[in-house]
């Protein structure tokens, strides 16, 4: 599940409402129910493929459950935003790291994607925003990726 939420960007919700239906296989595509009930088609990385065919196979219940990420004990139910919030801070926990909401994955990723040089729109077309003041928290000054480019102070020259 982690690996979903930090790869793809969902959001909480969005991976709670995923349903076995939603991954094609073939197509290497995934449904996402996103804000507004709207429906959309992703790609899905082979790194996502593998630690979901990873957890259907090995770790997630046998039950009738449509759902992709269900209880650990029956009754088999989908995962709520509640239980991501958990999974989420016992995995900052083991990792000595201060404890960070799920969506936190999905500004990491905005981040990795604009430091990687992809303009603010594109980084808007990942998260699936609907408006640009959406995406434009992501437009902060990088201080320290600024200091690198700063040329010197020329020698007894006007400050």
């Amino acid at each position: 599940m982690l690996t979903v939420l930090a790869r793809l960007g969902l959001r909480g919700a969005e991976v709670s409402a995923l349903r076995l239906t939603d991954i094609d296989w073939h197509a290497g595509e995934i449904a996402v129910r996103g804000k507004g009930s709207r429906i959309e088609r992703l790609p899905l990385p082979a790194e996502v493929g593998e630690a979901l065919a990873g957890y259907l196979t090995g770790a997630r219940p046998r039950c009738s459950a449509t759902a992709v990420f269900v209880t650990a004990r029956a009754p088999y139910q989908a995962l709520t935003g509640t239980c991501i919030r958990a999974i989420m801070g016992r995995a900052c926990d083991r990792a000595g790291l201060l404890r960070l909401g799920a969506h936190r994955l999905r500004h990491s990723l905005a981040t990795a994607i604009l430091r990687a040089g992809a303009p603010l729109p594109e980084v808007g077309q990942v998260l699936r925003h609907r408006s640009q003041l959406s995406t434009a928290v992501y437009a902060k000054v990088d201080h320290a990726a600024l200091r690198t480019l700063a040329q010197p102070w020329p020698e007894g020259g006007a400050r």
